[in-house]
C-alpha cells in the first residue's frame, strides 16, 4: 500500500455524491423515510435538495429543473452517471437492516464482508427508485 505524505488539503472522507433523479418527491421518500436521511436544504431554482446523511451530503437533481438539464441523458439500465456510492452505517444490525428495508418494499440482498475506508465489514447492496446502486456498509 502506497501512502502519501500529510499534505495541506488532505482527503478525509466523502463530502457529497450528487444523483440526477427523475422523481424528487420518490427519491426524498427512499432517502429519507427508508435509509433515514433528512433534508438539510434546497435550492429550487436550481432543482437541488441536499440530503444529510451523517457527516456527508446526498445531493438530489431534479431532471427537469436548469440544474438537471445540464447534465445530459438521466440513469438507466445501460448506462449510469455513478456506479454507486456506499453510506456508512453504525450499529450494523442484519436483522434490524432486513426488516426495515423488506417493510418499504426493497429487496435487501445478500450481505457481504467487504472493505472500505473503514476497513472490512458487512455491507449490502440495494438500488434507489432510479436505479442508482447504493451500498449499506458498516462502520
Amino acid at each position: 500500500m502506497v501512502r502519501s505524505a500529510p499534505m495541506p488539503n488532505e482527503i478525509v472522507g466523502i463530502d457529497h455524491v450528487v444523483l440526477r433523479v427523475r422523481d424528487v418527491d420518490r427519491s426524498i421518500a427512499f432517502y429519507c423515510g427508508v435509509l433515514g436521511c433528512h433534508e438539510e436544504r434546497r435550492l429550487d431554482d436550481l432543482g437541488l435538495i441536499q440530503l444529510r446523511a451523517g457527516r456527508s451530503l446526498i445531493d438530489l437533481v431534479d431532471l427537469d429543473k436548469p440544474l438537471g438539464q445540464r447534465g445530459g441523458a438521466p440513469a438507466a439500465k445501460e448506462g449510469r452517471n455513478v456506479d454507486h456510492f456506499a453510506l456508512q452505517v453504525r450499529d450494523f444490525d442484519e436483522a434490524a437492516l432486513r426488516d426495515q428495508l423488506t417493510r418499504h418494499g426493497i429487496d435487501p440482498g445478500e450481505v457481504m464482508q467487504l472493505y472500505g475506508a473503514e476497513g472490512t465489514g458487512p455491507a449490502v447492496y440495494l438500488r434507489d427508485p432510479d436505479g442508482n446502486t447504493v451500498e449499506l456498509k458498516a462502520i
